[in-house]
């Protein structure tokens, strides 16, 4: 079973930067060879992929994101992160983290709230 655990979200002005990260422990997945995924969601809304990185660092970005975000990947920790900077209003959301695409069940997430 794979637990996924987020952390560190919070309250941020407009603007502002936040660092949220990803734990991930279990069997049955590997992470060093595994494509994962930072994604969001706001209340009414499906969730939505933000940012992807493959196991040997490349990443991909939402539009609304790029040039914002940075998705980073620490192997040995079995860790994910996502540097957030430039804040905005419209990135209020809960963030999770997950495999790409998204395979196992999904934890609790981490809430970023970015006021005006």
């Amino acid at each position: 079973q794979v637990q996924l655990v987020e952390s560190g979200g919070g309250l941020v002005q407009a603007g502002g930067s936040l660092r949220v990260s990803c734990a991930v422990s279990g069997s049955g997945f590997i992470f060093r060879i595994s494509v994962l995924g930072w994604y969001r969601q706001v209340p009414g809304k499906q969730r939505e992929l933000v940012a992807q990185i493959t196991s040997d660092g490349s990443a991909n970005y939402a539009d609304s994101v790029k040039g914002r975000f940075t998705i980073s990947r620490d192997n040995a920790k079995n860790m994910v992160y996502l540097q957030m900077n430039s804040l905005k209003p419209d990135d209020t959301a809960v963030y999770y983290c997950n495999k790409f695409p998204a395979r196992y069940a999904w934890g609790q997430g981490t809430q970023v709230t970015v006021s005006s």
